[in-house]
């Protein structure tokens, strides 16, 4: 009960905060922390903190999903994102009792090379700018039904002579009734600030508080999920490109379903056994972030595939958010115990 306690007081405190961080005239940044690490989870709209799976690599949505029944378990993910962007990571779990497990990790962001110029345009040569994070996560149950989990992320960033170091905690709750197959989470992410600045401008992370529903009905082998994210903030416009004629030049986006749509994230994914899924997400704010004047069909729709052979489990994702710019991960891991 004094876990849960503390629980309840940090989240209270999250909330409270937003109105403080609303006045502040600081930068927002550090968005990369929004992209999952998971194939699965990118596959299910990006933002699921719900789902419940055996995989290391899914514990960034939520801290609170990592529990002992994963057993001692090595991951790595691969991502090629936008134009040359190549993300890698490798995360290690391991349960601490019957109640109890911890995981590290280690995250990478890079962003291909960039030409590097003098205030006259005069080239000094080329920069990759990268980001690369260190991760260490605990989870405890608190009740045969829920479980807290807390991350904490070191983060350095390095762009030409610029450098930054950032701290951040995820905060999750999980509640799980394996009998109705029913799953429902809190999550408070991103939570902290910058140590070392680029500069003289301060550099805010995307703190933002989450909601996740999961759930199976009778013995049809589909979960459906519904995730509700940026939820310190209701108004969410975006810019519509229109067709790109006199008759429809674009427009600002702020009404009450544009708004409502963009703070949710609808997946489902088909679960005929422990050793296959498939998943399908939509995620209505990534499709019109993107929007052009002739946007992706498949723009906010991604999908991921999951196979387990043995000690082994292979995860696979696919997304084209722009018409130009396809997007692809790759997950393995495998259960350290189940190899000896």
């Amino acid at each position: 009960m004094k876990l849960h306690a503390i629980f309840i007081a940090i989240f209270s405190a999250a909330v409270a905060s937003t109105s403080v961080e609303a006045r502040d005239n600081s930068e927002d940044s550090y968005g990369f922390l929004n992209i999952p690490s998971s194939a699965r989870a990118y596959g299910l709209g990006g933002i699921n903190i719900s789902d419940i799976c055996s995989d290391i690599n899914y514990v960034d949505q939520n801290p609170a999903l990592l529990g002992p029944e994963f057993g001692t378990q090595v991951g790595f993910n691969y991502m090629r994102y936008i134009a040359s962007s190549n993300f890698a990571g490798v995360k290690f779990g391991k349960g601490a009792g019957e109640h109890s497990a911890w995981g590290v990790g280690l995250q990478y962001w890079g962003y291909g090379s960039i030409e590097s110029t003098d205030e006259n345009g005069n080239k000094l040569g080329d920069f990759s700018p990268k980001d690369i994070a260190f991760s260490g996560t605990y989870s405890r149950d608190i009740t045969d039904y829920w479980r807290g989990g807390a991350t904490l992320r070191v983060i350095y960033s390095a762009y030409d002579s610029y450098t930054a170091v950032a701290l951040a905690t995820d905060l999750g709750v999980n509640y799980y009734d394996p009998e109705r197959d029913l799953s429902f989470s809190v999550v408070v992410a991103n939570l902290g600030g910058q140590v070392k600045r680029f500069d003289e401008a301060y550099h805010r992370l995307p703190f933002d508080i989450r909601a996740g529903w999961t759930q199976s009905f009778g013995s049809f082998p589909v979960r459906f999920s519904v995730t509700a994210w940026n939820l310190t903030k209701w108004h969410l416009p975006y810019y519509d490109e229109g067709d790109g004629s006199e008759r429809d030049p674009g427009k600002t986006v702020d009404s009450f379903g544009s708004n409502l749509l963009r703070h949710l994230v609808f997946a489902a994914d088909f679960i005929p056994s422990e050793k296959f899924y498939l998943g399908i997400g939509y995620n209505y704010k990534t499709r019109t972030d993107m929007s052009s004047y002739s946007r992706s069909l498949l723009s906010g729709v991604s999908l991921a595939a999951g196979l387990r052979l043995k000690a082994f489990s292979l995860g696979l994702a696919f997304a084209q958010p722009h018409k130009s710019a396809s997007t692809f991960m790759v997950n393995i891991s495998t259960r350290l115990s189940e190899l000896l």
